[in-house]
């Protein structure tokens, strides 16, 4: 199997973690969103990281990749078998991918994408509204869902990745959770970062 796609992305990442927590072996090419590479585009014909080719069956969108594997490659399970626990693992997986990556990433493209790679200047203001007012009744939110050291239920899993796989980004743009305001998140987000499938995504090439 083939993984395209740069893993500073938090939707790569995704994929890593999943790919590492199964087992599977991968060959991993880092390649930037929109990137005219035809092999990348012929997984992604519209530039969307993370792609996959996995002996000619083709597939975008880090969601969509992880119930391919989740099927494909069913232990150890990353969704869990309970129809209520799948549904919540479900939530979260689209929670972060819409409503907290979109957020988050103001603070990581000001602060650390555009001076570090793109080497033009952030708009520290645009960063700071984010983590003023926009991240913290998400932060909210996820402090009052933590209840041990998984999401949902009693197995790590897709909700886990997902949620966990942008803070990485905020340690990139030198942000930590405020383990003063938000205890169980800040405690919850370090020890699944910590995990050693994140770990080995985190160290991926970017490029």
């Amino acid at each position: 199997m083939i993984v395209y796609g740069t893993s500073i992305s938090p939707f790569v990442r995704k994929v890593l973690v999943a790919l590492a927590e199964k087992g599977i072996r991968y060959e991993h090419r880092p390649v930037a969103p929109q990137a005219e590479d035809a092999d990348f585009r012929a997984a992604s014909p519209v530039g969307k990281v993370p792609a996959i080719d996995d002996n000619g069956f083709r597939l975008a969108d880090s969601s969509a990749i992880l119930d391919y594997l989740e099927r494909l490659y069913p232990q150890p399970a990353l969704i869990p078998a309970d129809p209520k626990h799948a549904a919540r693992a479900r939530w979260f997986d689209k929670f972060a991918e819409v409503e907290f990556d979109r957020q988050l990433s103001v603070v990581f493209t000001e602060r650390f994408l555009k001076p570090r790679l793109l080497k033009v200047p952030g708009d520290e203001a645009l960063a700071q509204q984010a983590l003023d007012q926009n991240l913290p009744p998400l932060f909210d939110y996820l402090e009052t869902q933590i209840t041990g050291p998984f999401l949902v239920g009693d197995a790590f899993g897709i909700a886990d990745i997902a949620v966990a796989s942008p803070f990485h980004n905020l340690r990139l743009a030198h942000v930590q959770v405020d383990a003063g305001r938000w205890p169980k998140l800040a405690g919850w987000a370090a020890l699944t970062l910590d995990r050693p499938s994140f770990v080995t995504a985190i160290a991926a090439p970017a490029w």
